[in-house]
């Protein structure tokens, strides 16, 4: 008889992780790409099946270079006006970067987002739907465009109701005509993870969209186990954000 598969880790505990500026980024990078590549393996992947975006928010363009220079080319970022202080410069120097909007986007920034950013995690809403619309229309930049589940009903988080995905997919197809390539999800911090790795998974096969972006520094192995094609992982690689104040 066969042995059972292994359970899927429990999520890291990341307390121990120097503050944002004090990590060595370059071997926090090696780690985290090791990391992911096992995990694709144990899991009977192949590890170019699993892409390692680093989440630079609120770290400062010279903290980013380190990864750069370690030939890392995919980054996320939480909030337009950040991304757009930093990011224009590092991308003429290092102009192979695909930039990623991980963070929730207003309708009124959605201009400067399409023009930023080369894939948006968030699209959870009609009216954000119309205003990327309206703006990939005008500017001829295509990003690529997620939608975010809220898989936990979580009132205070982003993301489309499991119940209203279908009905979310379908306007930003018939009624935008906006190729969207996949889902994105962030559990509840309370939850175990790999219930809403899976109902993602499942949500995205049903939907025939290739891109599942979900997993993060402290249950990314969770998430590649049951599919991930992006994982988002920052502290790992850049170490801890300390809250301000």
């Amino acid at each position: 008889m066969a042995a059972p598969l292994p359970g899927p880790p429990p999520r890291a505990e990341t307390s121990h992780l120097p503050p944002v500026g004090e990590a060595d980024v370059a071997a926090g990078l090696a780690e985290v790409r090791e990391g992911v590549a096992r995990a694709a393996r144990d899991s009977g992947r192949d590890p170019a099946g699993v892409h390692l975006i680093a989440i630079s928010k609120t770290v400062p363009a010279e903290g980013i270079v380190p990864a750069l220079e370690a030939g890392q080319r995919l980054f996320g970022e939480n909030y337009v006006q950040e991304s757009a202080g930093k990011w224009p410069a590092l991308k003429e120097r290092y102009p192979d970067v695909e930039l990623h909007l991980v963070g929730p986007l207003q309708s009124n920034k959605a201009r400067e987002a399409v023009a930023l950013f080369d894939v948006i995690h968030s699209l959870d809403r009609l009216s954000l739907a119309a205003a990327l619309a309206k703006e990939i229309a005008r500017s001829g930049r295509t990003p690529k465009l997620l939608i975010q589940v809220n898989t936990g009903d979580e009132p205070q988080k982003g993301g489309v109701p499991v119940s209203q995905l279908d009905t979310l997919l379908a306007e930003c197809r018939d009624t935008h005509g906006l190729a969207i390539q996949g889902l994105m999800c962030i559990p509840p911090v309370e939850d175990p993870p790999s219930a809403h790795f899976a109902l993602l998974a499942k949500l995205a096969k049903e939907c025939n969209l290739p891109m599942l972006s979900m997993g993060m520094t402290a249950d990314y192995p969770a998430a590649i186990q049951v599919g991930a094609t992006h994982v988002r992982v920052g502290t790992a690689i850049f170490g801890r954000r300390v809250p301000k104040g």
